[in-house]
Order: structure tokens, then C-alpha cells, then sequence
């Protein structure tokens, strides 16, 4: 049987919260990470249950992310968007074909 346990350092009894939408609907579109903000789920919740969500979990609510902090500091300004420059909210504005 494997070892599952958390790595040492990474504490699962601390939740973030990070909103990054909020639509006209009155639905709030966020984040939800345990242990670390930087590795974060997408959701989606009604505003009266994601605070409810936002209660229960004893969140932290992290500062909404800007285009400056998603860039690279230590790349040039004139860098290309990557292929993993996106997010699965991106994909509700964007046909397939």
C-alpha cells in the first residue's frame, strides 16, 4: 500500500479563495485551493452559497490576480502567450469546432 501523506510543509487545514468573476446572474466564479494557492480548482457558485462555501471552509481570501503577476519576471514583456496561458472559464467564451 502507498503512502499518501501530505509532503511536509504543505498544511491542509489552510483554504484559499481567490474570486474571478462574478456574473450578472448573481453566480461567483472563484478559485478554491487547499494547502497551497498556486494548485486551485475552478468554480462556480450562487453568491448566497459561496459565502456559506467561503464560511465553512474558513477561507483565505487571496487578492485578485493581474496581468503583471501572471508575467514572468524573469521573462521579456514581449513573450508569446503559452499554450497553458488559460483557463477553463476561457473555454465559455471560445467556439470548437
Amino acid at each position: 500500500m502507498s503512502d499518501l501523506r501530505a509532503p511536509a510543509g504543505f498544511d491542509t487545514t489552510r483554504r484559499f479563495v481567490r474570486v474571478t468573476g462574478a456574473r450578472s446572474n448573481g453566480f461567483v466564479e472563484f478559485d478554491f485551493a487547499v494547502g497551497e494557492p498556486e494548485l486551485a480548482v475552478e468554480m462556480i457558485l450562487p453568491r448566497d452559497a459561496f459565502a456559506e462555501f467561503c464560511e465553512h471552509n474558513a477561507v483565505e481570501i487571496l487578492p485578485p490576480v493581474t496581468e503583471a503577476d501572471s508575467t514572468d519576471a524573469s521573462s521579456d514583456d514581449s513573450k508569446e502567450p503559452s499554450d497553458w496561458d488559460w483557463r477553463l472559464a476561457d473555454a465559455t467564451r471560445t467556439r470548437f469546432r
